[in-house]
Formats: structure tokens, C-alpha cells, sequence
């Protein structure tokens, strides 16, 4: 496997990992720097929904810069945002980094993608995605509990390792990433805005919208509820985020077979359902680790599944600007990351620690809902993107769309699709 291709993904690793460890280490910094674990858990809001908003501008800012030069300029920013995390001496000042790392992990992830796609032959480009993008992966499985249990006594221990990680990916990318094509013509920013005039499309992206305000709503206070199993204790959170983790890759894989095999509809309505009795029950499996752990199992899978549907729904509705929608499936899924640290927060506020998973139980089943609506009228296209189209040979044309169309959900599912808890 190139050597290149490995340090691209260990830059998304350093990316995925920095984007959620926050929700593992929100005890600590509360503790240390003198505010709530709700304001903590901002931290998380902040980054995300500053890859949201920075995104679709900074791309278009960018979009003629030299690769390599992009890739290393992201890679610094996001480097030493972090480091600025570790020596941030109060909390408004940590809020700014965060905004500053999640600039360069904006710059860097679609930027690595199309990079990872050149540095191989045509016929083997779905499996370079598929390396980089496992830094993604791997960070959700393994990067989070880790950076969880370094951080478990120091929380700028946590911020000095996704430092590390971002200067050896930018070192290594800096000596060894040379020779790259230069850019093709980017659109503009109105044109990447415009399908958002589209009812269907506006419907699809509420539905990701609404998933990930939900999920999200618990997983940065993942602690906070399930406290009662682990009593405080940084080993038994890392073991339920290791858990999550790994469960999440397995979501991943099952998702993918049971969209080809059921449909989106199936998937996204099943997956949303089970998140829903799972956040209802939480209350309860909180209070015990085999329910805390048996809650770790079920929702990576129903989350990483409908993760996989989600980018599905949006492309099939327009093959021809697919890869577009599902960027905008990207800002709709890390709006929903931004939005869910303030409603975790209020819903703690206001339900208590114990309860505030009934919150998202609600929000789960709005989804549902938002899906079953935006999904009822299936398109003749929608069934072949989504592999349930009837036989038959396709034209050459139909099938290099298709590819396309599959090629950007192996995207959306990798790095950002994430669905924590």
C-alpha cells in the first residue's frame, strides 16, 4: 500500500480523533478551567459548527491552490490550533482554537479525499478512499478512547497527542507528497448552495439534520450518562467509547450491505426507530455497565447504518450534481453536531443528568418521521444508486454517474458520517 496514502489517512485519524475526544474529557477540563460540564461540552459545538460553516468558503477560496501546498497549510493550521488547545489558560481562549482546528480540518478532509483518488490507478481509486478515509474510522474505534484514557487525569495531555499526530502526518506529507496534478475548476459557492431551492433536497438534508441533533444531543454527555455505571471512573468511560467505537465500524459495514440488500427507506426508518428505544431506555441502562455497554452495542449499529443510507437519500435524488448534495449533506451533518452539544445541554438543564436521553428519543423519532416523508416518493434512479434496480446492462454513461454517485458516499460515510451515540 503507498506509503502516501497511509499518512493521509493518518491525517484524518488525527482529524477524527480531535473532532469528538472533547466528550471524553469533559470532566477534566470543567474541573480545571472552572465552568459546567454544558459549557464543556460546546467545545464539541464549536468545532463542528465551525467545519460546517468554514467549509463551503474556504473551498471556494482555495479551490486553485496547488494540492500539496493546501494539504500542508491545513495540516499546519490544525497542528498548531491544537497545541494552542493544550496551553489555552482560560475557557474563551480554548473555544478559539477549537474554531481554528476545525479551519484546517475543513481545508484538509475533502482536500485528502480528491488527493488520495490521483495517487493511484482508476481501477483501484474506491479502495484509496477507503485508506484514507479508515483514519476516520479508526479514530471513531480507537482514537476517542484512547485520547479519552491519555487525557483521564490531564485533558492537555489529550490535546499535546492529536498535536503529535497532526506534525507527523505533516512531516511526513511534506517530504513525501510531491508531483501532484494540479486542480481542476472548482464551482462557486452559489453553485454548491443552489439545490438548497429544491424542496426534496431541503427535505433530505433536514432528515441528516435531525439524525444528528439527536445522536450527538448524548454522545458529547456520554459521560454525564452513563455515570451511574462507571461512577466517574476514566477506565470504564474508555471501555463504553472503545465499545461504541468498534460497533461503529461494524454499523458501518452492515449498513452498507443493507441498503443494497433492503433499500434507503428500510434502513433509515429501522435504524431511527432502534435509536429511539435505545435513547428511551438509557435512563436505565445508564445505571449498570452491562446495560451501559449493551447501549454502546445497539446504537453505533443503527447510527452507522442509517449514516451509510443518509448520503444515499440526497444523491439519488439528483445523480447528476450527487456530488454537491452530499456536501451538503456534510454542513447538515455537522450542523447537527453543533446543534446537539446545545440541545444535550439544555435538555440536561432542564430533564436532569438522569433523563436528558428522553430528549433525544424525541428528537430520533422526528427524524424517523422527516425520513419516512422524504423517502415515500421513489424515483426510478433512486433504486438503481441504491442497488435495487431491476437487471439489465447499463449504459456507459449511467454507469460512470453511479460510480461517482458511490465513490461520494464512501465519503460522507468515512468522515463525517459519524454517529457517536
Amino acid at each position: 500500500m503507498p506509503v502516501r496514502l497511509l499518512l493521509l489517512a493518518l491525517g484524518t485519524f488525527a482529524m477524527g480523533t480531535d473532532s469528538m475526544v472533547v466528550a471524553g474529557i469533559l470532566g477534566p477540563i470543567s474541573a480545571d478551567l472552572g465552568v459546567s460540564v454544558g459549557a464543556a461540552g460546546q467545545l464539541v459545538t464549536v468545532f463542528a459548527l465551525g467545519y460546517a460553516l468554514l467549509a463551503p468558503p474556504l473551498a471556494a477560496v482555495t479551490a486553485r491552490w496547488p494540492r500539496r501546498r493546501l494539504l500542508l497549510t491545513a495540516l499546519a493550521v490544525f497542528t498548531v490550533a491544537n497545541a494552542l488547545s493544550a496551553l489555552a489558560p482560560n475557557y474563551p481562549l480554548l473555544l478559539a482554537t477549537r474554531v481554528l482546528a476545525a479551519a484546517g480540518a475543513a481545508l484538509y478532509t475533502p482536500t485528502a479525499n480528491a488527493v488520495a483518488t490521483t495517487l493511484v490507478a482508476p481501477e483501484r481509486r474506491g479502495r484509496a478512499l477507503a485508506t484514507v478515509l479508515g483514519g476516520m474510522t479508526v479514530a471513531t474505534a480507537l482514537g476517542v478512547p484512547l485520547g479519552t484514557w491519555v487525557g483521564r487525569t490531564d485533558w492537555r495531555a489529550t490535546m499535546w497527542l492529536v498535536t503529535a499526530l497532526g506534525l507527523a502526518a505533516l512531516a511526513g506529507l511534506a517530504a513525501l507528497l510531491r508531483g501532484l496534478p494540479a486542480p481542476a475548476a472548482a464551482p462557486a459557492l452559489r453553485e454548491r448552495l443552489a439545490p438548497l431551492g429544491q424542496r426534496r433536497v431541503l427535505g433530505a438534508a433536514a432528515t441528516t439534520l435531525a439524525f444528528f441533533l439527536a445522536f450527538q444531543s448524548v454522545y458529547i454527555y456520554l459521560a454525564t450518562a452513563v455515570h451511574g455505571a462507571t461512577g466517574g471512573d476514566a477506565d470504564r468511560l474508555s471501555l463504553i467509547l472503545l465499545t461504541t467505537g468498534v460497533m461503529s465500524v461494524a454499523g458501518s459495514w452492515l449498513g452498507g450491505r443493507l441498503v443494497d440488500r433492503t433499500g434507503v427507506r428500510a434502513v433509515l426508518l429501522a435504524g431511527s426507530a432502534v435509536a429511539a428505544c435505545a435513547f428511551a431506555a438509557l435512563p436505565w441502562l445508564g445505571r449498570s455497565m452491562p446495560g451501559a455497554l449493551g447501549y454502546a452495542v445497539v446504537v453505533p449499529l443503527a447510527g452507522w447504518a442509517v449514516s451509510v443510507a443518509l448520503p444515499h437519500r440526497l444523491a439519488s435524488l439528483d445523480a447528476a450534481n450527487a456530488p454537491l448534495l452530499i456536501s451538503l449533506n456534510s454542513s447538515a451533518l455537522y450542523l447537527g453536531t453543533a446543534a446537539g452539544g446545545v440541545a444535550g445541554s439544555a435538555a440536561i438543564a432542564v430533564l436532569g443528568t438522569r433523563w436528558f436521553p428522553l430528549a433525544a428519543a424525541v428528537l430520533a423519532l422526528v427524524a424517523c418521521a422527516s425520513a419516512a416523508g422524504t423517502t415515500r416518493d421513489r424515483r426510478p434512479g433512486a433504486r438503481a444508486l441504491t442497488g435495487a434496480g431491476a437487471g439489465g446492462v447499463k449504459s456507459h454513461a449511467k454507469a460512470e454517474v453511479e460510480t461517482g454517485v458511490q465513490n461520494e458516499v464512501r465519503k460522507q460515510a468515512g468522515a463525517g458520517a459519524r454517529p457517536r451515540a
